[in-house]
């Protein structure tokens, strides 16, 4: 077995690994820090996209929600025989009708806002105004070149190496593949869009099952690190930036360990969308780990050899992105954003959370309860709200459990809706509420220790 290992492992094979990997490790995974913010590669590209477009992105959004509807329209009414032959677009604009009724919503959304048009409630700049011209102009960009880029991380080995080399980690403490830890290292650096992407992709190719695809995207699409400086600098508490960072990865890696072993995530069945051939991460007989992992590695990266079809993968990644998770971010994160400011529906949610926080002993437990799910709607409007409370303990409390809970409809929810991972929104807000009971009493009890 080892010679035919070592046959395998020939110049030419191990650079087609090498290089690939590399250069997507350098994109996706290496820190630098520009302008005084720790960043990536792609998240700063990405940026570059948004700067030099600039107020063209308004639009340029817009007509592509705007083309997303009206061709899902057109496939919903006329069938043509071009979009329901083809699997790529049959996927994309065949879709269901929630989905469907999502793109609706989407375009009605996007045209009142970009023209100023209808009730207020939608095209305000703290709902649909939020949406159009601060993320997704932002989420352009990272569509753009997470789509095209992200073959060096998915078709050249890479996963295929980690997923061996740390199986052991993430098996027996996260429940989860080997390879899920590139996912949480590129949110961690990065983006937390990013990693869902990542898991989407990995989902739909077969080597994600629908348990696991939804533990990561729901657990290990880490808030980056850049965000979480924007969320404790908003409420004045910067100075205390490596404490409440270390408190978040804390209750963080909590959470990842318990929230997968409780419904709704526990209950999702650890079935496949497709087989995919040796799909394992058991050593054989006469391997290391490393030799292993090397070896399917070089294997998986042999099977790429056409620079057409990386740009080809590249692109349908892009304009499924674009196209189909776009409309759902838009429909998503604009109402839960009116909810968040034209009802008081997230503070009547709060206020089960009194008591909790009295427990906790943490000061203002009223003003605190108010900030609690009002980040199911975004992960920035708790620290918004909470910068006008007196007590530090509560402000750096309602910080950090702001950026673990995670999961916010203006962007990683909706990601997560638009994406084919098998959640609903429904699971995403028990996940939501889960998280809050896990991280709150973790954060609460290192408040105490600091302040």
């Amino acid at each position: 077995m080892e010679i035919n290992a070592s046959k395998k492992l020939n110049l030419i094979a191990l650079l087609k690994f090498i290089i690939p990997s590399t250069i997507g490790i350098l994109l996706f995974m290496t820190p630098m820090v520009i302008q005084g913010q720790v960043t990536i590669p792609v998240a700063t590209l990405s940026k570059l996209v948004s700067i030099s477009l600039g107020s063209a992105l308004p639009l340029i959004m817009t007509l592509l929600i705007s083309i997303t509807f009206f061709i899902s329209l057109i496939t919903k009414m006329f069938k043509p025989k071009f979009i329901i032959n083809s699997k790529y677009l049959n996927n994309l604009f065949n879709v269901s009708t929630v989905w469907f009724a999502s793109r609706i919503l989407g375009f009605i959304f996007v045209i009142c806002t970009y023209f100023n048009i209808g009730p207020e409630a939608i095209w305000s700049e703290n709902t649909g105004g939020l949406l159009l011209f601060s993320l997704l102009p932002v989420l352009f960009g990272v569509f753009l070149f997470a789509g095209l880029l992200l073959p060096l991380i998915l078709d050249f080995g890479l996963l295929e190496f980690f997923g061996i080399l740390l199986s052991k980690v993430m098996r027996p403490i996260f429940k989860l593949p080997g390879r899920s830890s590139v996912d949480c290292i590129t949110s961690w650096l990065g983006d937390g869009t990013i990693g869902v992407l990542l898991t989407s992709k990995q989902y739909e190719d077969g080597f994600y099952s629908k348990r696991e695809a939804a533990v990561i995207s729901t657990n290990f699409s880490a808030v980056s690190i850049t965000f979480a400086l924007v969320v404790i600098s908003q409420v004045n508490l910067s100075h205390m930036f490596v404490p409440f960072y270390l408190t978040v990865s804390l209750a963080g890696v909590v959470a990842a360990i318990v929230i997968p072993r409780l419904p709704p995530l526990r209950n999702i069945e650890d079935s496949y969308v497709k087989e995919v051939p040796n799909n394992t991460e058991d050593i054989p007989e006469g391997y290391t780990r490393f030799s292993f992992g090397l070896n399917k590695a070089v294997e998986k990266a042999s099977g790429n050899n056409s620079i057409l079809k990386f740009f080809k993968d590249g692109l349908e990644n892009v304009f499924d992105m674009w196209l189909g998770v776009a409309p759902v971010v838009m429909c998503m994160g604009t109402l839960a954003l009116i909810l968040a400011e034209y009802t008081p529906i997230f503070e009547w949610l709060g206020v089960p959370f009194i008591p909790f926080l009295q427990l906790l002993r943490v000061p203002e437990a009223v003003l605190a309860s108010k900030t609690i799910m009002v980040g199911f709607a975004d992960m920035f409007l708790p620290s918004v709200i909470a910068s006008s409370i007196a007590s530090d303990m509560t402000r750096f409390i309602v910080a950090a459990l702001s950026v673990t809970q995670l999961i916010y409809m203006s962007e990683v929810g909706g990601l997560i809706l638009g994406s084919k991972i098998p959640l609903k929104l429904k699971d995403l807000l028990l996940i939501f509420l889960a998280r809050t009971i896990v991280t709150l009493p973790i954060i609460s009890l290192i408040a105490h220790i600091l302040f």
